[in-house]
């Protein structure tokens, strides 16, 4: 079986001829074999991932590094809700979403007009699709669906609640946007002779 060398792999040459660190052009059948089996999956390219996937596996190894920084560290088996809670209010310092407090002149106004020293915080739907993404993840890693700690009535309710108080906050109603019914065309009539 012969194996030609990639033009575009960095270990190649592109001079055509043998020098001591190409690699062969010619391999027996049972190392081609071994070769084939092994290195499959180096050789080809990964394929890309969607922009979903990229970013679940984003905010998994997000998500192991807050628990391996943890005191004391937390094995993912040792993972319950209060600790997903605790994660999710230290994302808090990294939102870009600006919540007004009650005493704020601009509370309850969606676009105000100047500046408030209110704080950031991560917006509801980014919240809400993180949970989604963990919650998949948890399962794609071994997690069992019924240990779930993502997927718990805790997280809903933490979910629910700060939803209602960013809306009011910020005067922007969270409430779900109505499926309009498919239309049903009626046939064309039948063209006339």
């Amino acid at each position: 079986m012969d194996l030609i060398a990639n033009p575009d792999s960095p270990h190649s040459n592109n001079s055509g001829g043998s020098s001591p660190n190409s690699s062969p052009r010619h391999l027996s059948a049972s190392s081609s074999a071994a070769a084939t089996g092994a290195g499959a999956a180096s050789s080809a390219s990964p394929p890309s991932l969607s922009r979903y996937e990229s970013q679940k596996r984003r905010d998994w190894n997000t998500f192991g590094q807050y628990l391996r920084n943890h005191r004391p560290p937390l094995s993912l088996s040792q993972c319950s809700s209060a600790h997903v809670l605790e994660f999710l209010r230290y994302l808090d310092q990294f939102g870009k979403t600006k919540i007004h407090t009650h005493v704020c002149p601009f509370f309850g106004h969606p676009n105000p007009p100047s500046p408030c020293p209110c704080p950031l915080r991560q917006a509801w739907g980014s919240l809400d699709a993180l949970i989604g993404r963990l919650r998949a993840a948890y399962e794609e890693n071994g997690g069992k669906p019924e240990s779930n700690p993502f997927g718990t009535r805790a997280i809903r309710l933490y979910l629910r609640e700060v939803r209602e108080v960013q809306s009011k906050a910020r005067g922007i109603s969270y409430e779900k946007k109505k499926r309009k019914k498919p239309q049903q065309n009626p046939p064309p009539p039948p063209a006339a002779a």
